[in-house]
């Protein structure tokens, strides 16, 4: 690809049909490298970054190939400059030939900032350009680097253009750790082009190419076959392990605990409205800690691009497609039914209960979507479910606490018993007063079940959660709402659909909702979903010690979805797993061909120097392919071996023919400097017919199943005095 030096000092560099082909698989490399990155990004987010950073280096590199080096780094920094600032920040100056000054700040603090942002998200990460510049380069510089090898570099290593893509891959590969997905089909592609680069960049004819097409097939497939088997990717290494996680945002200044009365006083205020298939109760904020005065969260947010972790619970659930748009919700919760699992339109930040923080404040009139898997568990489930573990630390002076939950659970005989009862005692002693003060200290919560017996869901759910901890049940408080009211196609929710509601954590089942609070006075059964749960779980509560249990569900229709849930990834079809089981027998006989001979011919230098002698005429016919064809004379052999190697291989395959006449029927012991000589004749026809034999024609006799075969001892020659035929 190289010619005579031009006056400039420049080498005069022309395109052969391998050059060509070598840049168009380093590009697609340096592309293919870059989707490594599909565990840290969505497919969308990252496609529009690797194609445009893939290809157009390696045509800039062309353009440029007879410019100094120094001169086409140059145009490749300012291109690529001009590019991100176009297809990522979309902003320029100037009339848009140069990049903005904002671009260029948001350029510096995304290749500065970026990569402890991406290990602070949950990903997939948002395709916001600050993050996205930095993938943009990395891709660029494969691209580049492995073009301008091919073009200029003399380097015997033909693999060595596509190094800077394996790097790319090499640093994606972490900060994908935690993302979905898999890289296994990257690394095979990867393999796989790798391997045709250096088939083409030989620069032999046609049936060198041909050839090389199986050998890259193979390594692909290798790749997506043994990469999963390897320690690294069982226990792959997070670097998350080494960045302290901060909370994403701020959380509202007021809880949306402390708002229940409030909403409750003013009750006809909108909040936001739902589109869904059907009522579910709206989730808005989980409250883990309680220090004796308020319930407060722990939650540490992290910003996610659209993914919601899972959570505990991995048994039958119903898919909730919600489109939520807010209107009068203060704060930036956001509310959806639980669980959630994917949300977009919208900034989030998440923690590991699944609530939901908009990261951004303003968010009034905005509209987002969300899909929920809500938890549907069987009878039988809730019938054996065992506490999860100890709660957390409790304030000190509860003992009233304590006493009361001894004396209303003394007959239950599981966790799940005890929760059902203290909610029944809850429904059954206490009335429902929206008129009743604000609180949820210790103090108002005494008041509230010795004195008053009057409160709303504040203290019905405040006081569950408290008298739960004092029976080693870890609970904790949630804030949302009711289904709202059907109006135009969606549910409409104010701020009287306030309702704040305890959990309990059960073993196998996740967070489990219970509902102490008693219905409100007015509200009819057919119009309140929570009555009806409260009768259909007033019978499971019978079959389970006469203790009235419910949890707030907006439908008492069963879920539809059979089996364990639409979230879970179906398994692999029979076409993959006979595609990778055939892939695998194809891959293990390769192997066993490659290995097999080395450790037949290793095993035949070894023994006693007759063994070795005889081991040595061995090779040679099976390096002549004749293993199978003991009825040839030491001629015949002969004859074969110069029509293979040419007349070079008689000085060396006659001595051998003698030394083995010798042991075989001469019966004549033979030192080990013998066997030394034999081998060294049978190492340089072995030579010599590598060198006279077709390359393929070595491969197939390679491939040839009759090699994998043992074969017995050569004792079966002609008994003849010589081996001159």
């Amino acid at each position: 690809m190289s010619g005579p030096v031009s006056p400039s000092g420049v080498g005069r560099l022309e395109l052969g049909w391998s050059g060509v082909a070598g840049l168009a698989l380093v590009g697609g490399l340096a592309g293919v490298a870059g989707w490594g990155f599909q565990r840290v990004f969505a497919p969308a987010d990252l496609l529009r970054v690797v194609a445009v950073a893939a290809v157009v280096p390696v045509l800039l590199s062309v353009l440029a190939r007879n410019r100094p080096l120094w001169l086409s780094l140059l145009v490749h920094a300012v291109v690529w400059l001009l590019i991100v600032s176009a297809t990522l920040f979309h902003a320029t100056a100037l009339g848009g030939f140069l990049p903005s000054r904002a671009t260029l700040s948001g350029t510096a603090g995304g290749l500065l900032n970026s990569w402890r942002a991406l290990l602070t998200t949950i990903l997939p990460a948002p395709g916001e350009p600050r993050l996205l510049v930095a993938v943009h380069l990395l891709v660029w510089l494969a691209a580049l680097a492995g073009a301008e090898l091919v073009l200029r570099s003399r380097a015997r290593a033909r693999a060595v253009p596509g190094l800077p893509a394996l790097a790319v891959f090499a640093v994606a590969l972490p900060f994908g750790v935690d993302g979905p997905g898999s890289n296994t089909s990257v690394a095979g592609l990867l393999l796989a082009l790798v391997a045709a680069l250096v088939v083409v960049r030989a620069g032999r004819g046609g049936v060198w190419l041909l050839a090389g097409v199986p050998v890259a097939v193979v390594l692909g497939l290798a790749g997506v076959l043994v990469a999963p088997l390897l320690p690294i990717a069982r226990e792959p290494y997070d670097p998350r392990t080494l960045i302290d996680q901060p909370a994403a945002v701020r959380f509202d200044g007021v809880s949306p605990l402390d708002r229940v009365s409030a909403w409750l006083q003013v009750p006809t205020t909108p909040l936001f409205t739902v589109k869904a298939s059907h009522a579910e109760y709206w989730r808005l904020a989980v409250l883990d800690q309680y220090d004796g005065v308020r319930w407060s969260s722990s939650a540490r947010f992290q910003p996610t691009g659209g993914r919601v972790p899972s959570g505990p619970y991995h048994g039958r659930y119903e898919t909730v497609e919600q489109t939520v748009t807010l209107e009068g919700l203060p704060g930036n919760w956001l509310p959806a039914a639980d669980r959630p699992a994917a949300v977009s339109g919208i900034g989030v930040a998440v923690d590991g209960s699944g609530s939901l923080l908009a990261t951004a404040r303003g968010t009034s009139g905005r509209s987002y979507r969300v899909t929920s898997y809500v938890p549907r568990p069987a009878a039988t489930e809730l019938r054996e479910a065992v506490s999860a573990g100890p709660p957390p630390a409790l304030p000190p002076k509860i003992g009233v606490f304590r006493s009361l939950a001894q004396r209303v659970t003394r007959k239950a005989g599981s966790p799940y018993q005890q929760a059902s009862l203290l909610e029944h005692y809850l429904r059954t002693s206490e009335r429902y007063d929206v008129n009743s003060p604000p609180g949820h200290s210790l103090a108002v919560l005494e008041y509230f079940l010795r004195s008053t017996h009057r409160g709303t869901s504040e203290q019905f759910a405040c006081s569950f959660a408290l008298l739960a901890r004092t029976l080693g049940l870890p609970s904790r408080v949630v804030v949302g709402f009711r289904p709202g009211t059907p109006r135009d196609g969606a549910f409409q929710v104010l701020s009287g659909d306030v309702l704040a509601w305890p959990e309990i954590q059960f073993r196998d089942l996740g967070w489990t909702a219970f509902d102490p609070t008693p219905e409100r006075s007015g509200s009819q059964a057919q119009q309140d979903v929570v009555s009806t749960a409260v009768k259909e779980r007033a019978q499971l509560a019978e079959q389970i010690g006469g203790a009235t249990a419910t949890k707030p569900k907006p439908s008492a229709t069963p879920a539809t979805d059979a089996g364990d849930g639409a979230a879970r990834s179906p398994g692999p079809s029979i076409a993959v797993l006979a595609s990778s089981a055939l892939g695998a027998v194809v891959l293990v006989y390769v192997l066993a061909a490659a290995v097999v001979p080395v450790l037949r011919r290793r095993r035949r230098r070894r023994g006693d120097p007759g063994e070795r002698v005889m081991g040595a005429w061995r090779q040679v016919r099976e390096d002549l392919g004749l293993a199978g064809d003991t009825s040839l004379t030491a001629s015949e052999v002969s004859d074969r071996a110069a029509a293979e190697a040419g007349s070079e291989v008689s000085p060396h395959i006659r001595p051998l023919a003698e030394l083995v006449n010798y042991v075989e029927f001469a019966g004549l012991d033979v030192g080990p400097d013998v066997a030394d000589e034999a081998w060294r004749h049978s190492d340089a026809v072995g030579t010599l017919l590598r060198r006279g034999t077709p390359r393929l024609r070595r491969v197939a006799r390679r491939l040839d199943p009759r090699s994998l075969r043992p074969r017995p001892a050569f004792r079966n020659q002609p008994r003849s005095p010589s081996f001159s035929g």
